[in-house]
């Protein structure tokens, strides 16, 4: 797909945790209230039961929702906030098309470490030299790492990979891994299964965006997604059937724990959020060092 031949931005919908805000603004019609004729494309994700490719751990773009970027064929998506700054940082030192980090997220999705029940792992610590299931250089992965650090030293903090959410909480009840870290819905799939939960935090979305969307356009794309977050926090239960949906059955709708989702407006990412934010994954060695919140970070939406 040629990028210049396009002739209305492209938006990635993946996961429901992460692009609620974005599915409600489309059903709603508030992205066409703001004059926005968007796009949609729908990638492989974590938390969809559907999901079979294979996560690579070293080229995170090789990914599907980052190969489509690559090529041209979504213009704007959002992901966990270290996974957008270890692309927007990465694609850059690697040539691969540009994406500079434009706001700080609406979704506040939760993240939770799950222990069998029968675990003899009964708080953080206990999982030292453990192996934690995750997807790597994404949102699980992340914030698995924040969660573990007040806990263990970094060389403790043993992370690893056992496919998708599902894939991952059956890993944990079959007792190939210690533990996983899953989101929403699947925490909810968890409990249902009698798998308890260590511990959990809630961890922001970054939002992604090509030099080829100006900022009076994603100007537009956040009214609509501040729109859809005072509607979800209202009342999410219109809308928990994209989450239902990504369980593929495992989950009757009353057993979808509304309570764990949260959701703001889209904000500017500043320059100490992106000093610490960039500071600590570089701290994991998670992305390379020598960014600046210059040739990152685009708020143009506010400008």
């Amino acid at each position: 797909m040629n990028i210049q031949a396009a002739k209305k931005p492209v938006v990635a919908v993946m996961n429901a945790v992460h692009d609620l805000p974005v599915l409600v603004a489309r059903d709603k019609g508030f992205f066409k209230d703001e004059g926005l004729d968007l796009e949609f494309v729908t990638t492989p994700g974590m938390a969809q039961v559907t999901t079979s490719h294979i996560v690579k751990f070293d080229s995170i773009f090789d990914r599907p929702l980052d190969s489509v970027y690559n090529e041209g064929g979504i213009d704007q998506y959002r992901m966990c906030e270290w996974g957008i700054m270890k692309r927007a940082v990465e694609a850059n030192a690697q040539h691969l098309r540009g994406r500079k980090i434009v706001a700080l997220g609406a979704s506040m999705s939760k993240f939770a470490i799950v222990v069998a029940r029968d675990s003899k792992f009964y708080e953080p610590e206990m999982l030292k030299d453990k192996e934690i299931a995750v997807t790597p250089n994404n949102g699980s992965h992340f914030t698995t790492l924040k969660m573990m650090e007040g806990f263990l030293a970094p060389e403790h903090v043993k992370t690893t990979h056992a496919g998708s959410m599902q894939k991952r909480l059956e890993a944990v009840r079959e007792g190939r891994v210690a533990a996983a870290s899953v989101m929403e819905p699947w925490i909810s799939v968890a409990q249902k299964m009698g798998l308890r939960i260590l511990i959990e935090s809630h961890s922001t979305r970054s939002e992604a965006a090509g030099d080829d969307i100006d900022g009076p356009t994603l100007a537009k794309m956040f009214r609509a997604q501040a729109r859809a977050v005072e509607v979800i926090e209202k009342d999410p239960t219109p809308f928990i059937h994209y989450f239902i949906a990504e369980t593929g059955g495992l989950l009757e709708p009353h057993e979808f724990q509304t309570w764990r989702l949260l959701h703001a407006p889209p904000q500017p990412y500043t320059r100490e959020r992106f000093d610490d934010t960039y500071n600590w994954t570089v701290k994991w060695n998670m992305t390379v060092p020598g960014a600046t919140y210059e040739n990152t970070v685009d708020n143009r939406a506010w400008q």
